[in-house]
């Protein structure tokens, strides 16, 4: 690839992610980064992922092809009019949010539809920040571009290139379809995790019952509510119409269900089971997208002294990572005493190979 110089506003853990990426498949390639937090460009610039690191989004902007934004939703879209300045007219202007419709408008208002192309990488983990910022994220991950009616083909290839060499998918649709998509798939469940969090935070009892046997199932499907509260309150004010709508939808469902589990109608409840089992098994199992996979294993282990060192230290001189480990005292929906989380299926599937060939029970 030619060389290219590359611009961060923003480098969380997405911005970090991609920049990390981008280095790691193209040795030419350079990075002008600037963030709210100086310490994180210091860690970047000492990574050898920030080549020029700035104070403020000032000139050094105008070297760059392609310009990042990486921050929050509505603070992206403040930071248009802020970058208009420092773009050069062949430079391309992206954002990485999770709503586009807004900053498109926003775009279009300043007239730079003809270098603005949208994106959003449908990737990350419940964890937030650069430190926690790493290039395989973005693999296989669905990468969407919202290109303007102005916008030649020629910088749209290119750029769908460029996402191409970071390790993810590109995937060109109409902006409104994506905030539409993406309310049903990412924005509506973390409101619905949120709610399930606080469900039983107000009705534990005071010695916590609730909260000390909430695991298995509850844990998995409420992981989602430790992202950023900030990131979610944005998303719910840009992209209000299409969460609102679908959660009226939901909570119809919710109605219905209620209704036919009062009255006992066991046809309709088995039905509403099946059917969203059947649907569920027929996604494409991926690590990408905006809820990402989690790759965890569960290991019948003897509740006897060192048995957890002894499986941690056979996984760590084969080196194989752990992201996080624990006992699980509540199997309600596994097998399996001994849970350890990894950061891909590689390491999943090494260490289940592993494990296997020295007699534990793994699933």
């Amino acid at each position: 690839m030619e060389n290219i110089t590359c611009g961060f506003i923003g480098l969380g853990l997405i911005g970090g992610s991609m920049a990390k990426a981008l280095k790691s498949g193209n040795k030419n390639l350079k990075i002008v980064a600037y963030d709210v937090n100086m310490e994180t460009l210091e860690m970047a610039r000492a990574d050898d992922i920030a080549d020029e690191i700035c104070s403020s989004i000032d000139e050094h902007f105008l070297a760059c092809d392609y310009i990042f934004l990486c921050a929050p939703v509505q603070i992206n879209i403040d930071n248009v009019a802020k970058i208009k300045q420092f773009l050069n007219k062949d430079a391309v202007l992206t954002d990485i949010g999770s709503v586009k419709t807004q900053i498109h408008e926003h775009v279009h208002e300043l007239g730079l539809d003809s270098q603005f192309i949208g994106g959003h990488p449908m990737a990350g983990t419940e964890r937030i920040g650069y430190i926690n910022s790493k290039p395989i994220i973005l693999e296989n991950a669905y990468y969407i571009l919202t290109k303007t009616p102005e916008i030649s083909e020629d910088k749209v290839n290119k750029f769908y290139d460029l996402v191409k060499s970071m390790g993810a998918i590109p995937l060109v649709m109409d902006h409104r379809q994506h905030d539409y998509i993406v309310a049903a798939i990412s924005h509506v469940p973390h409101v619905i995790s949120a709610s399930l969090v606080n469900l039983v935070r107000n009705s534990d009892s005071e010695n916590g019952l609730m909260k000390l046997t909430a695991a298995g199932g509850f844990k998995d499907i409420t992981r989602i509510s430790s992202s950023s509260p900030v990131m979610w309150q944005q998303i719910c004010l840009t992209n209000t119409e299409n969460i609102s709508k679908l959660l009226g939808n939901y909570i119809d469902s919710l109605i219905k269900i209620k209704e036919q589990i009062d009255s006992k109608e066991a046809d309709s409840i088995i039905r509403f089971f099946k059917d969203a089992r059947e649907y569920r098994e027929s996604f494409i199992d991926s690590s990408g997208g905006p809820i990402k996979k989690i790759y965890n294993i569960h290991i019948d282990i003897a509740d006897q002294p060192g048995v957890l060192a002894t499986v941690a230290t056979l996984l760590a001189v084969h080196n194989i990572n752990i992201k996080n480990i624990g006992i699980m005292h509540n199997r309600e929906y596994q097998s399996g005493s001994l849970q350890i989380e990894f950061n891909d299926e590689h390491d999943q599937l090494e260490s289940i190979a592993l494990l296997k060939s020295h007699g534990y029970t793994v699933s």
